[in-house]
């Protein structure tokens, strides 16, 4: 058998191949269609190659009574009868020796140790369909069989090239189709990062959506207020360090609160004769006054616990957390009677109630603040202290007596508060001795007792910065300036021409100050830049003006009227400049408040004219005229005045332009015609 040949039984042909390979084909063992070696695409192999194929592939034939384990298994194959099935068949060989040989119907199959999951259609009704043949192509087998055991990975396209063992003609095509498919791959990557981006995107805001949806539902903000931890333990400060002492320049306001100081240390001394301790205290002034000073300081001076609060505190998104918070603020009060509640800012708890859109729970915190400082449950031995620059919106309710009972005004200080104030900073800091905290009081009206700190603290940094030991006027002085007028302007470069006008404009208001009658004692005059001026005169009243007089009203007007007249007499009407703008609208102010306001006008009389815009033209015209007179009659004062003292006028031009700066005792030296130490 080690050639091949043909077998004839019963008409049908039996094709063996070589001896030692496996059966290939036959057509009587089995109704089967036939394969050959171009429908599995092994039509370009050789005899040795297919050999060599088979033996790596398939395994050993082994004993067919072998172990269990053997790699091969018996599979019968039926015949076309039963006798055949049984015993076989013969096969009679042409052109040889007549022979007899007995073919029982077996094959050896190949036996797998694993089980291939197929494909197949849903059963319905106890009937499954024919299975669908598994398609397969001739590309695929042959890189199947020919595919070695470990291929070696490619690290570029050309190792892949290479390791295909693709011809020279399909080489480009294979680089192109690989680029083709790689860049279609990168698109498609690209595509679904960015919808899985996007998609990520939608879903948190829609969570952000949906979870304020259910934030604004009470039951789900009654959970955050209970399990976030947004009614924190309420603790009261013990607050010993503060007592009036500290306070100055506000005595009346101390003594408003030295009787609830009484009321805290000894409430029986008032209650024995039926009175009732107050419930509310409102500390009403602007920004910086000491309010805040003062309600611990009541707290120091009575040693009782002081509970402490912002009215910015009671404000949240959630629902009913401000009103939990006002409950829990009160229940530890209640606790340790008597004590001072003191609540900062009260107007933004406690306005006036509204239906807001924007905050349409915002009621529910000041009426519980209401219902706990008079309510139905009685409230004794807490005093509550609010403090407000804003009274008017505050709503009525809450400043009703039984509430707030007392309201205490916390002004600015006058001067001699504000000496005070400035003595109490003065000693923290290293000061010459020879500073005097009055003069500066005097040139720092309305001036509040943050704002003076705030004065002593930039001499201090003023007087490091020059590398002195103590902290002298001068430093005092230039702080106030730099508050009041903003930082000098060195940097500016003022031709001679400009700067001899600032000086002689300057000056003129210096001497219209000096020698009229009624008006301020003068401070000091400098032509230094600071701010948007180029120059100024600053005048400090001895003391605080509470009211003022005609005559100092005038005074005021005339000293304004100054500096334009100057101009006018020394450059002449064709080189006046831009610089009496603000002396103008602050002369035509006063002149329209003694006329409109202060019944200082002979021919309009006593009465008031509050809104011009709601007069008759008739009136309108009159109280133009009357302010037209006023300021004519103080420009006309100040040019006499200025051509009096001509020659003290330009002296002190002179010594401006000298020394850029004077004070008030340089100014009577150089006006005496006295002459000034060299600086």
């Amino acid at each position: 058998f080690e050639n091949d040949f043909s077998l004839i039984y019963a008409s049908k042909t039996l094709t063996l191949g070589h001896y030692d390979s496996c059966l290939l084909h036959t057509d009587f063992l089995s109704p089967q269609p036939s394969v050959n070696l171009r429908d599995l695409g092994l039509s370009d192999l050789r005899v040795g190659q297919l050999d060599e194929l088979l033996n790596r592939l398939l395994p050993s034939l082994g004993s067919e009574d072998g172990p269990a384990t053997s790699r091969w298994r018996t599979s019968h194959v039926s015949a076309e009868s039963f006798f055949h099935n049984k015993h076989g068949e013969e096969i009679y060989v042409v052109g040889c020796t007549l022979s007899i040989y007995k073919i029982k119907n077996t094959l050896r199959v190949q036996n797998r140790g694993f089980k291939t999951l197929r494909k197949s259609r849903r059963v319905q009704s106890g009937y499954a369909g024919p299975a669908e043949p598994e398609g397969y192509t001739t590309t695929f087998m042959k890189g199947l069989l020919l595919r070695p055991d470990k291929a070696p990975e490619a690290e570029s396209l050309d190792q892949v090239v290479k390791l295909k063992n693709l011809p020279g003609d399909q080489q480009d095509a294979f680089k192109s189709g690989f680029t083709e498919g790689f860049m279609k791959s990168q698109a498609f990557t690209q595509r679904t990062q960015d919808s899985l981006r996007r998609t990520r995107l939608i879903l948190l805001v829609l969570l952000l959506v949906g979870i304020y949806g259910l934030s604004r539902t009470p039951f789900l903000s009654v959970r955050f207020r209970t399990t976030s931890g947004l009614d924190s333990q309420v603790d009261p400060v013990q607050v010993k360090s503060v007592t009036f002492e500290h306070v100055k320049g506000a005595e009346e306001a101390k003594n408003e609160l030295q009787d609830v100081v009484e009321f805290l240390k000894n409430p029986q001394k008032f209650t024995v004769l039926g009175g009732k301790l107050p419930k509310g205290i409102l500390l009403i002034g602007p920004p910086g006054t000491g309010k805040t000073l003062l309600a611990r300081a009541v707290a120091g001076e009575a040693d009782v616990p002081f509970f402490y609060a912002s009215g910015s505190e009671f404000d949240e998104m959630f629902v009913g957390v401000g009103a939990s918070r006002i409950r829990n603020l009160f229940k530890e009060a209640k606790a340790n009677a008597p004590c001072v509640i003191f609540i900062d800012e009260l107007d933004s708890v406690g306005g006036k109630r509204i239906e807001s859109p924007m905050h349409p729970y915002s009621r529910q915190t000041i009426n519980q603040l209401l219902a706990e400082m008079d309510g139905f449950k009685p409230n004794e031995g807490v005093i509550v202290i609010g403090a407000t620059n804003f009274a008017e919106a505050l709503d009525n309710a809450l400043v009703r007596p039984g509430r707030f009972d007392m309201q205490v005004t916390v002004p600015r200080p006058d001067v001699k508060g504000r000496t005070e104030i400035l003595n109490w900073y003065l000693q923290k800091i290293k000061v010459d001795p020879n500073v005097n905290a009055e003069i500066i009081a005097r040139g720092t009206v309305g001036f509040t007792g943050a704002e003076l700190e705030n004065l002593v603290n930039q001499a201090a940094l003023k007087a490091a910065m020059d590398g002195l030991d103590l902290v002298t006027m001068k430093e005092l002085e230039f702080s106030k300036d730099k508050i009041l007028m903003g930082p000098e302007r060195k940097s500016v470069e003022i031709d001679k021409k400009n700067k001899q006008i600032t000086a002689y404009h300057e000056s003129g208001h210096a001497i219209v100050a000096y020698y009229t009658k009624d008006a301020m004692p003068i401070n000091k005059a400098t032509i230094m830049p600071r701010g948007p001026t180029l120059g100024h005169v600053s005048m400090l009243p001895e003391n605080d003006r509470w009211s003022e007089t005609r005559a100092q009203l005038l005074a005021q007007m005339d000293v304004s009227m100054g500096g334009r007249v100057a101009e006018e007499l020394i450059f002449g009407d064709d080189y006046i400049t831009t610089g009496a703008s603000s002396d103008f609208d602050g002369a035509t102010k006063i002149a329209k408040m003694m006329v409109t306001r202060f019944g200082m006008s002979d021919k309009l009389g006593v009465m008031t004219y509050a809104d011009l815009t709601k007069q008759s033209p008739e009136t309108q015209a009159a109280i133009e005229k009357e302010v037209r007179v006023l300021l004519k009659d103080s420009y006309e004062r100040a040019k006499n005045l200025l051509k009096t003292y001509s020659d003290e006028h330009k002296t002190l031009a002179e010594a401006l332009l000298t020394y850029e700066t004077l004070d008030a005792k340089e100014i009577k030296l150089v006006l005496e015609g006295k002459s000034l130490d060299p600086r």
